[in-house]
């Protein structure tokens, strides 16, 4: 499998950071248990792990669940973390089980529906993923095919209370990637709760 031999020779970061974004909101989600959809070498999985969260971290690379599993041995958070084998085009989302759902550079927009019925009254998605730019970003997929087309991740989500949406470029090194990313909650209303913003950008 092309994933697992990416892992393998670490054409991957085995310890990637998760989003800064997540790492500002993190105190307002609903604490319980989460799930990680693609969570490749446990990116947000072991975030949420440090953070008190019982991890569902679901993948189809057996590679890079062993990796999530060997990091969580280090960090002293296996107890926490559940890995899960299976393709998320086709795995079965359970109803109404998860207080946050975190996804991360993997396209499965398809799949949304199913994954946004998982989340628990008030629960949260984060999600981010590559978007197609002009002039075209260098980080990420090598084909708009695999990327999001502006605006697409909103509409998306309109059917969820949407807390934070941004699209937005950044340099790495001597590349740029363009991303979109979106935190919203599974409730309904005209009237809503939102979480004060405390953070510096």
């Amino acid at each position: 499998m092309e994933w697992d031999e990416r892992f393998r020779d670490g054409e991957y970061p085995t310890d990637p950071d998760p989003s800064p974004v997540l790492r500002a909101h993190i105190e307002t989600f609903p604490t319980g248990r989460a799930l990680d959809v693609a969570t490749g070498t446990g990116r947000n999985s072991l975030f949420l792990a440090e953070r008190g969260y019982d991890v569902d971290a679901l993948d189809f690379s057996e590679e890079g669940l062993r990796i999530v599993r060997e990091r969580a041995r280090e960090t002293g958070v296996e107890d926490r973390i559940e890995t899960i084998h299976a393709d998320a085009e086709t795995y079965e989302f359970p109803d109404n089980t998860y207080d946050v759902i975190t996804i991360s550079y993997y396209k499965t927009l398809d799949r949304l529906s199913d994954i946004k019925a998982a989340l628990n009254s008030g629960g949260v998605l984060f999600y981010q993923h590559h978007l197609r730019s002009d002039p075209p970003a260098t980080v990420g997929p090598r084909t708009d095919r695999y990327r999001l087309q502006s605006n697409e991740l909103l509409r998306a989500c309109l059917d969820l209370t949407v807390l934070y949406y941004e699209e937005s470029t950044e340099q790495v090194d001597d590349r740029t990637s363009a991303t979109a990313t979106v935190i919203s909650r599974n409730t309904q209303g005209g009237a809503q709760s939102y979480p004060a913003r405390h953070w510096d950008r």
